[in-house]
């Protein structure tokens, strides 16, 4: 989908709230700005700021293609100035993100929350609950994963969570993965690694579908980077020889 839909509040109010929650964190603990973000390999919470603060830029200015090319920030910008910039922009994008197609807002959200976590997970910081930009944001990572199922030409496959469902790729599902919101998505966007993908509730062996969920610029790490926070279990679903039944849940 790349064409506008409608004018959407919610992306602005969504994409603020991430913001806010990311200069929040950032500015209660200052002494941290340099620590290292485990899910972004070389960067500081510094440097996901000042990504963050790039990608609201091009969008404002209305720079066409990829909003989120992974360019190393300069590394003599305070976090401070990064932040302030950064909210300064705030009611313009208002304004942009009214005209601006819903793919493009879709991938900002992403980003801005994706990072939010990653930000969390190196400060230690748990996600509050019902966050605003979870369910926009898992819709965005279904759709490019399911594209990844097309390009793979693997059977379809039904993904549940406590609160919606979706069926990705063509024809009837030959199997269905189930867990909580968070852990899909963070499955989805590169931020759990393979045994933890298979940790999630497959109601068949999941190696089959293990090759989609690299896509765009988004790849399973080969070590952990955060713990994983379990699958939602409901029915007989199949278990990999390895894991007990205490190790999934």
């Amino acid at each position: 989908m790349t064409a506008n839909q409608h004018p959407d509040p919610f992306f602005s109010l969504a994409y603020r709230s991430c913001r806010e929650n990311i200069a929040r964190l950032a500015r209660a603990h200052p002494e941290k700005s340099e620590w290292p973000v485990p899910a972004c390999p070389d960067w500081s919470v510094r440097d996901v700021v000042a990504h963050l603060l790039q990608n609201c830029r091009r969008v404002v200015a209305e720079v066409p293609g990829d909003i989120s090319p992974p360019v190393a920030p300069q590394p003599n910008t305070p976090l401070v100035h990064l932040l302030t910039a950064w909210e300064e922009l705030d009611g313009v994008l208002a304004q942009v993100l009214e005209r601006t197609p819903w793919l493009r807002r879709g991938m900002l959200l992403l980003d801005a929350f994706s990072h939010e976590l990653d930000i969390r997970g190196a400060l230690g910081i748990p996600v509050p609950d019902d966050h605003p930009a979870l369910a926009d944001a898992l819709e965005l990572a279904t759709m490019g994963f399911t594209m990844s199922v097309n390009a793979h030409r693997l059977p379809a496959l039904r993904i549940e969570t406590p609160d919606q469902r979706w069926l990705v790729g063509a024809g009837d599902p030959a199997a269905t993965v189930r867990g909580e919101s968070l852990e899909v998505f963070r499955s989805l966007t590169g931020r759990r690694t393979i045994p933890q993908i298979r940790g999630l509730s497959w109601s068949s062996a999941p190696e089959s579908w293990l090759p989609a969920f690299t896509w765009g610029p988004f790849t399973p790490p080969t070590q952990p980077i955060e713990a994983s926070a379990g699958a939602v279990e409901q029915g007989p679903w199949f278990l990999p020889p390895s894991l007990s039944l205490r190790g999934v849940l």
